[in-house]
């Protein structure tokens, strides 16, 4: 089969295709026949300890027909429709572990299913079991146009709450208000302290979603309302460090919380996704939540999806069609 290798570096991280075996699975793994598959942007950052060593099959989410089955795997048969995390997805065949596997809506196009994994687990992530989000709490999604921030505006409006976006495009935040988003601020890297505390009479938000990195992350904590949540997802602006206002965090009870599966046991993962299934895809499954897809690439064009998601040109989900 055509399979896709990826080689991280300092600098930058490369991609081959190559010709290997179709896998056969393993007891508690499925096989699927890629139809699509996601990008998402940590698989390529170079550096940052999310990439590096020898070359290793790209891609972690995919949509498919599952077409093997490994030993103890009741819940799919060759024919299903699947969709969630993936081992090798950026190829013809990929593998699943049962945990990971999620039964693809019928609704959901190829290209919706393979999109609706990753950014959308990582939400649930923050805002269910993380963030504790409720009706009528304020949300801030720093960074809303990408995968996740997408995702988080999307499911903070299923919980009820009440969502500011921030992007530093216009264009972009105008497509994001048919997602219901409470107020957009056109903003990069900052400065929007005191439009978020105007909205919230002076309370501060419940729950921050910093999907941009350590540029903005002091403005996070102050606008934080008391024993407010704070979840680090992501670093777009390539910064790492941040000053922690310690005072803040003490006096007003903050809770800061990082959301990475990188060092989760498969058990941990696969409980999420279990509780993902029971919150969120009865809504994805009627349509009621719809994975916004901002542009789809052929499988031999990889390399072209890559430069358009680091051009950070796009709003939601690349999709990598098979």
């Amino acid at each position: 089969m055509k399979s896709w290798y990826i080689t991280g570096g300092k600098e930058a991280t490369s991609l081959e295709l190559r010709d290997v075996p179709v896998p056969e699975p393993r007891a508690g793994e499925l096989i699927a026949r890629v139809r699509a598959a996601g990008l998402n942007r940590g698989e390529f950052i170079a550096g940052h300890g999310l990439s590096g060593g020898a070359p290793k099959a790209a891609g972690i989410e995919a949509a498919g027909e599952v077409v093997k089955v490994g030993e103890g795997v009741k819940a799919f048969q060759p024919g299903d429709r699947v969709m969630g995390r993936a081992f090798h997805a950026y190829s013809e065949y990929a593998m699943f572990r049962i945990g990971d596997a999620m039964p693809a809506p019928a609704k959901l196009s190829w290209e919706e299913a393979a999109g609706a994994s990753i950014a959308y687990l990582t939400a649930y992530d923050m805002l269910w079991p993380g963030g504790e989000l409720k009706k009528d709490e304020w949300l801030l999604v720093a960074g809303a146009s990408a995968g996740v921030g997408v995702a988080s505006v999307q499911l903070g409006k299923l919980l009820g709450a009440k969502v500011i976006g921030t992007s530093g495009s216009a264009e972009k935040l105008m497509k994001l208000s048919v997602l219901g988003m409470d107020l957009a601020l056109q903003n990069r890297n900052g400065g929007f302290e005191k439009a978020v505390m105007a909205a919230t009479g002076g309370k501060g938000v419940d729950v921050v979603v910093n999907n941009v990195g350590g540029s903005v992350f002091a403005e996070c904590i102050k606008v934080m309302a008391y024993k407010g949540r704070l979840a680090t997802v992501g670093y777009v602006d390539g910064v790492v460090a941040a000053n922690l206002d310690i005072l803040a965090l003490h006096s007003k009870r903050l809770r800061l919380y990082g959301v990475s599966n990188k060092m989760r046991s498969a058990a941990e993962v696969a409980e999420g996704v279990r509780g993902f299934e029971r919150d969120v895809l009865p809504a994805i499954a009627s349509g009621y939540v719809r994975p916004v897809i901002d542009k789809v690439f052929p499988f031999a064009e990889l390399p072209q999806a890559k430069a358009y998601m680091e051009s950070n040109a796009h709003l939601g989900k690349i999709i990598l069609r098979a």
